[in-house]
């Protein structure tokens, strides 16, 4: 199933990218004088930059290390460089297309032609954004404390419920979702008529159901030692990837509240989740200018945002194409016994 996955399809459009990237970079560049912001990347400590991609990378390995921790459960071994290789096409992926659909379509592609069944990898990955969710129902009650208790930010208080709103909305998706499998099979039966499917088809594709759910439930039973380090890994990724920007803002002279910052990405990346462009693009930029305007002068901002999301989203998109490119080779040509 997950070999027809229409990947050709989702990365053909290399316009979006392109066009998602002159979006991206024209917000910050005119919200002042765009020569002035250029002469002040001139500036900026070269070891600011390498610290923040240091950190995206070893984020990537915890990511690498989740992965392989799935992977281990259902009886297949993932060697080190093939996981940091397949986390790393996949936030390409995700960068690459509108709303991160890629993402889901790239993590189960390489997994199926691993040997994973379709199935399979569909429930890993679901188990991993559950982990995700996880983290984030914990840290952004405990960022919400510390916003109150800092002394300089007690307005933007808005921003988490922003944040909060679509977790909670997620979590509760997922929970009916596994909880109420005679909706979910009517549900399924429903699309397998609606897009006329063949008996034998619908067939598989009920048998597909059943397997996904039954490796989500044996997954997230897992021994409680395998499941806390598989949340530590989850934390580990996520406070280095939201630890960049208060590295930014900390090296250009303008630290802010840390608890503020973390929640403001949070409601940033639900918005980027939204936009028709990859990566978030505009939606992403604007966001980060007003949820800033009250902390920061716009030259700052203007910097910052291009700094961060040179280390979140062109990163990804400039280094992720190349591993991207070099593992769907390799797989490709063992696939085709070469």
């Amino acid at each position: 199933m997950a070999g027809a996955f229409p990947l050709k399809r989702v990365f053909t459009r290399a316009h979006l990218s392109v066009l998602a990237l002159g979006v991206s970079l024209a917000i910050p560049l005119f919200l002042t004088n765009a020569r002035h912001t250029l002469t002040r990347l001139e500036t900026v400590p070269p070891g600011l930059v390498a610290l923040g991609l240091a950190m995206v990378a070893l984020g990537w390995t915890f990511n690498a290390a989740r992965l392989r921790l799935l992977c281990a459960h259902i009886g297949h071994r993932l060697p080190v460089a093939s996981a940091l290789a397949m986390v790393v096409s996949t936030e390409f992926a995700g960068a690459s297309t509108p709303g991160g659909i890629g993402s889901a379509l790239a993590y189960v592609f390489q997994l199926h032609r691993r040997g994973v069944h379709s199935a399979q990898a569909a429930s890993l990955y679901a188990v991993d954004h559950l982990m995700d969710l996880a983290f984030f129902g914990s840290a952004f009650p405990l960022a919400v404390i510390g916003l109150v208790l800092d002394g300089r930010g007690a307005r933007p208080l808005w921003v988490a419920l922003a944040a909060l709103g679509p977790l909670a909305g997620g979590a509760l998706l997922i929970v009916v979702f596994m909880r109420a499998p005679p909706r979910g099979r009517r549900a399924s039966a429903l699309m397998a008529r609606w897009f006329r499917l063949s008996p034998e088809r619908r067939l598989r594709h009920a048998r597909w159901w059943v397997s996904f759910r039954s490796t989500v439930r044996t997954t997230m039973a897992m021994p409680r030692a395998r499941l806390a380090l598989l949340y530590a890994n989850c934390a580990g990724h996520w406070l280095l990837r939201y630890s960049i920007l208060p590295l930014i803002l900390a090296g250009l002279g303008h630290p802010l509240p840390w608890s503020y910052l973390f929640l403001m990405q949070g409601a940033l990346l639900f918005a980027g989740q939204l936009s028709m462009l990859p990566g978030g693009a505009g939606g992403v930029e604007l966001g980060f200018a007003a949820l800033l305007a009250g902390w920061t002068d716009r030259q700052t901002i203007a910097l910052s945002l291009v700094l961060w999301r040179f280390a979140t989203f062109y990163w990804y998109l400039l280094l992720g194409g190349v591993v991207f490119a070099t593992t769907m080779g390799r797989q490709r040509a063992r696939a085709d016994g070469i």
